[in-house]
């Protein structure tokens, strides 16, 4: 079998070009007997972790690159050639991205010769070849000497050898050698239709309307290397340089080491001696002489102990002490917080003061939230005072700086309605049958696209415009549309971030987003602080104002008197509608006076409501799931 590795692979994460996902395209590639493969979507890492996953699974390395799109030079496929190569890559990513608004990224040749060391570059061929593009290509390998290439693609044409003698030629007179690529953008020929679909969304045009702006043919999938070779047989040196490229890129994200910041410990402590002070200095706040004539009682001390051996293992201590120190900001600033999620309920965050949940009214294992056998980063939720949760976010900005914090992304995908939607749009069904066709679909998945409902609209799902539409979209469901910025999940470095993963403009004014989202930071190990919102908490401090202004009484969250049986009786009745926030069943399983199975109705009234006529007997798929009931009968007046 010959030796290639495919270079020019664009996945969907180059929104709205690619038509297959990162792991398809990796498993394919290993399974044709690929040595490893290149990821490169247009001037981005979004997709980069996902391949690298799927890799560390099939057993096939993954080359990180990126094809760099310049507004005034001819695109370049760039790999970095090492982990300092890397850094200098996300440099230059963050540079275009900054200057542009969101979803864009506005990069010069200029920029690259500031960032451009140590990467390998693949320049792209236009379609004619000019005079110009030669000239551009022979000042690229001049500046950057021994790292340049030169792609070539076997397209199909009629012209196919005259074009690879041409380029081999080109290649030859400017120094950049020939290297043989495919131009992948799916991972299998079957995929060809979903990618002539995603065109047409991309452009706002029909199938019947796209024209040229459609690939020529289904050959932009992943080819064998013995293919390869057939196809290269009088450029076989061609087919090695991509082995060449494969050798020389040696960076993988197994290299990047994530550290956390040193600003909140003092000097002449580690952050683990730090953590100890705080959190023994807090025990002693929390449990005063004049309440606990003990001192700390010896569970909690004990407790504490343990938790602090624990963290001390796992050298999480830098992530705690950074929680602790957004959570004094916002107090010391009175902005009303509550930590909460996994860690937040332990005896350490409630002598940090990161949450207010008295410990000795509850008895949790930490290692339920932080455990050396499961390797999981802690999770410490913090919800803040919606009305001035900004402005504890911009704290964050100020005091680690744009370059070292940045909030996570989220990766908006398409679900079921939307993808019927817009694939019924490109294939140029009329405007009534796409509505209808939307309005029957009934969850998120691909499963909700359903033939049973729409035979039950009057339409045949195995007429052939039709039957393709819903396989497109079924096939659509789960593809990523683009990137928004996470509730609130700040990712904080002791070195630039701009250097781990590019960062880029929210649409948010002030607001800066790296690349990768929640997913993709747990699989590198990445540790993010949630920076949250909560409506709730702005009721609560204006409810504190008042009963001061009233009463002369002042409370904080920890001194709310607990245990209410009015709040419990009013919660069986399902009497709580603004009055009280429930966040999930399983919060409320702990209520002792709360009987689960009466919750599980309580919330099937209120969600089955659907658009169309209530039905006694039907219950959303997932309730089902969750719950267990199959039906509900309702009242004889309703």
């Amino acid at each position: 079998m010959a030796d290639y590795v495919e270079l020019q692979v664009t996945t969907n994460f180059s929104f709205l070009r690619g038509g297959s996902h990162p792991h398809e395209l990796v498993l394919t590639a290993q399974q044709l007997g690929h040595r490893a493969i290149g990821i490169a979507d247009r001037n981005t890492l979004a997709g980069v972790v996902r391949a690298h996953s799927a890799g560390q699974q099939a057993g096939l390395r993954v080359l990180v690159g990126t094809r760099l799109d310049f507004a005034d030079h001819p695109s370049l496929l760039c790999y970095p050639s090492d982990r300092a190569a890397y850094g200098r890559l996300c440099r230059l990513l963050t540079v275009g991205r900054l200057r542009a608004p969101k979803g864009a990224c506005d990069l010069r040749l200029a920029d690259l010769a500031a960032w451009g060391q140590g990467q390998c570059l693949i320049a792209l061929p236009p379609d004619d070849l000019d005079d110009g593009f030669a000239r551009s290509l022979g000042a690229l390998a001049g500046r950057f000497p021994g790292q340049c290439y030169l792609a070539a693609v076997h397209r199909y044409r009629g012209d196919d050898a005259a074009r690879l003698d041409r380029l081999a030629a080109l290649a030859a007179a400017t120094h950049a050698p020939l290297v043989a690529t495919n131009d992948v953008h799916y991972h299998a020929p079957d995929r060809r239709a979903l990618q002539d679909v995603v065109t047409c969304i991309r452009e706002g045009c029909t199938i019947a309307e796209a024209g040229f702006r459609l690939a020529a043919n289904a050959e932009r999938h992943l080819k064998s290397p013995d293919e390869m070779a057939r196809l290269f047989r009088h450029h076989a040196q061609a087919l090695a340089r991509s082995l060449e490229i494969a050798e020389r890129c040696t960076f993988s994200l197994d290299a990047l080491r994530y550290e956390y910041p040193e600003e909140t410990t003092e000097a002449g402590r580690t952050p683990q001696q730090q953590l100890v002070h705080l959190a023994r200095q807090g025990a002693a706040e929390r449990f005063p002489p004049e309440r606990f004539p003990g001192g700390v009682p010896d569970k909690i001390r004990a407790a504490l102990e343990h938790e602090l051996a624990l963290i001390d293992s796992l050298a999480y201590a830098p992530y705690f002490l950074t929680v602790h120190d957004i959570v004094r900001f916002a107090r010391s600033q009175d902005i009303l917080c509550q930590g909460r999620g996994s860690a937040a309920n332990s005896v350490i965050c409630y002598c940090l003061g990161i949450t207010s949940v008295d410990p000795t009214q509850i008895d949790l294992l930490f290692e339920r939230f932080v455990s050396a056998e499961r390797n999981e980063p802690p999770d410490i939720d913090v919800d803040f005072e919606h009305e001035r949760r900004e402005e504890v976010i911009q704290y964050v900005y100020q005091k680690y700086g744009r370059h070292r914090a940045g909030i996570a992304a989220s990766l908006n995908c398409y679900r079921a309605r939307g993808a019927v939607r817009e694939v019924g749009k490109a294939l140029g069904l009329s405007l009534d049958t796409v509505a209808k066709l939307a309005g029957s679909v009934w969850g998120w998945g691909a499963e909700a696209i359903d033939d049973a409902r729409v035979r039950e609209l009057g339409l045949d799902p195995d007429a052939r415009p039709l039957r393709l539409a819903l396989d497109l979209a079924r096939e659509l469901v789960g593809f990523p549309r683009h990137l928004s910025q996470h509730v609130g999940g700040f990712v904080i470095t002791r070195g630039p971030l701009s250097e781990v993963v590019p960062i880029t403009n929210a649409a948010m004014e002030d607001r800066t987003v790296i690349e990768w989202d929640k997913d993709d930071l747990d699989a590198l190990h990445i540790l993010k602080i949630d920076v949250l919102a909560l409506g709730m908490l702005t009721c609560i401090r204006k409810a504190f104002g008042l009963i001061a202004q009233h009463t002369g009484q002042t409370y904080t969250l920890a001194a709310v008197p607990a245990e209410d049986p009015a709040v419990y009786d009013m919660l069986c009745r399902a009497d709580s509608l603004g009055v009280f926030q429930v966040e999930s069943r399983a919060q409320m399983s702990m209520l002792p006076r709360l009987k689960p199975r009466k919750f599980y109705d309580l919330v099937i009234e209120v969600a089955i409501v659907r658009p169309g006529p209530i039905q006694g007997d039907m219950v959303h798929p997932y309730l089902r799931r969750r719950t267990g009931i199959e039906t509900v009968e309702y009242p004889k007046d309703e």
